[in-house]
Formats: structure tokens, sequence, C-alpha cells
């Protein structure tokens, strides 16, 4: 058995759900899959001793899942007063507007097409809700809309896909962009050396006790994929579905498609770097 103490991020160990820190309580989604890992994580926020809160991701359009999301809340005597997305991605964002129709709530995000209310989300806003103050950070790349929410009080930052639990994060091409990712990876880093940042609050998998050490094997591993990209190229491989295979070949083939999502955006960084030259349609140049 691996320690989990040994792995990047110091993931914590057994049940999902419940309390995460002293504002935060997951309610895992019951969409489990080789891309959602244990499911979605729909975090409820909020001041011990408020009886409000905010609710990030409501996840799938599971009304099971939204009403124990309500229900968790209501136990602990608060009342849902706003809800928030990290992201437009189904796994997350489904079941928001039902969401926002069960509790009464507008529903703030950065893409104009997901809000519910006239109140967006973007760089510098501060979200306060019954004392609870939330903090934007734009991170870009795992798609162009992925937002974060430092939870200074807790010492914590709220990642939705930009961070996970455990593995690490598709770069979805063509919406999502590599350049931004590394952009947004440098971004959390300085929330763990200049904020005291320390636990990661992920849309998936276990919340991670070591943010630093978190977001610095994600840019280490990209580093090193993209290094393997470039040889590969260097070594014929033509298409992106070549490069997959050459690269990934050790990933189980189930995960092969969202790899290549992340190896069209790594391509598309070194052709825009002029490391490697990139074709019009689909194949690399001879």
């Amino acid at each position: 058995m691996t320690d989990a103490a040994a792995l990047p991020g110091r993931p914590r160990g057994g049940v999902l759900s419940g309390p995460a820190t002293a504002r935060a309580v997951n309610v895992l989604a019951p969409n489990a899959s080789a891309m959602t890992l244990d499911g979605t994580n729909t975090w409820i926020l909020a001041e011990p001793d408020s009886d409000l809160a905010v609710v990030v991701d409501p996840g799938p359009l599971d009304e099971t899942h939204l009403r124990r999301v309500i229900d968790t809340a209501e136990r602990a005597g608060k009342r849902v007063a706003l809800t928030l997305l990290t992201h437009g991605h189904p796994d997350h964002a489904d079941g928001a507007a039902r969401f926002a129709e069960l509790t009464r709530t507008n529903v703030r995000a950065l893409d104009p097409a997901l809000r519910l209310g006239d109140e967006g989300l973007g760089a510098g806003d501060v979200v306060g809700v019954g004392g609870l103050e939330l903090r934007v950070v734009p991170t870009p790349g795992h798609t162009a809309d992925s937002l974060c929410f430092h939870i200074p009080a807790d010492r914590a930052v709220l990642t939705g896909d930009t961070v996970l639990g455990r593995g690490t994060t598709v770069v979805a091409h063509p919406d999502g962009r590599l350049g931004d990712y590394l952009d947004s990876l440098r971004r959390l880093r300085s929330l763990t050396t200049d904020d005291g940042v320390h636990t990661v609050l992920p849309g998936h998998g276990p919340v991670l006790d070591d943010a630093q050490g978190a977001v610095e094997f994600y840019l280490a591993h990209r580093a090193h994929r993209l290094a393997q990209v470039e040889t590969a190229v260097e070594d014929g491989c033509r298409t992106p579905e070549e490069v997959v295979a050459h690269v990934y070949a050790d990933v189980d083939r189930s995960l092969w498609p969202a790899a290549e999502l992340s190896v069209r955006a790594q391509l598309d960084y070194l052709g825009e770097h002029g490391i490697v030259q990139l074709p019009e349609q689909g194949r690399l140049p001879e």
C-alpha cells in the first residue's frame, strides 16, 4: 500500500464526503467514472457561525444529489444563498439551473451563458456571504472559463478541475490552452508561497494537504509530457493519435481520447513557441 503522505499533494485517505476544513464540506456526486474519478465534489462553504452558505459546483443534473446537498446544508443550520461554478463542464454545471430553482439562488460564473442573475465572476472579485470571504482566481487552461476560489480564512483554494485530488488534469483542446494552464499553475503556486495556502479542495478526488507540493508536481509533470511529445515528433509520429500511442502507452486506453485533447494542446503550445512545425489539418509535417 502506498503511503498517502508520499504522494503529490499528500491526499487525505478515507471517506471523501464530509467536512474538509472549518468552512468547507464536500457532498460527493454519484457520477464516478474514469474521467470524474470518485465523482464530482460539490462544495458547501460557510462561516461556522453563519446561517448562510455558498455552494460551488452543484454537479450533474441528478435530483437526489441536488437535494442531498440542500439537506446537508440545512442539517448544519445553513441556508444556501448563492451558487458558484468553477467552469461549465457538465459534471460540474449541468445541475446548476435546477439547483438554483430549488434554492432560489443566483448562479455566478465566468461564462455569461452559465449565469442566472445579473452578476458574473472575474479577476479580483471577492464574494462575501454571511461573513465568508471567497477571492476569485482566474485559472484558464483546463477550459477558458476555469476559476478557482481562494478561502483565506482556511488557507485553502478550491480548484475545480485545475488541480485534482488524484492524477492530473486534461487540458481540453481547443477550448483549453496549455500556455494559459501553465500560467494558472504558477498563479496557484504564488498563493502557496505568498498567501500561505496549504489545502486544495479539488473538483474530483481527495483533499490535498500540501498545495505547494501538488502544484510543483503538476508543473514538473507538464514539462515532462512536453518533452515526451517533442521527442515523439522527432521520432516520426505524424498525427496526434500516433503521439498519444507513443507517449501514453502505459495509460489505460479508455483515457486515450482525453489524452489526445492534451496532446493537441501540447502540440499547439510547441508550435506557438517554434519548437514543432504544425500542419493546418491533422498531420504533422514530414
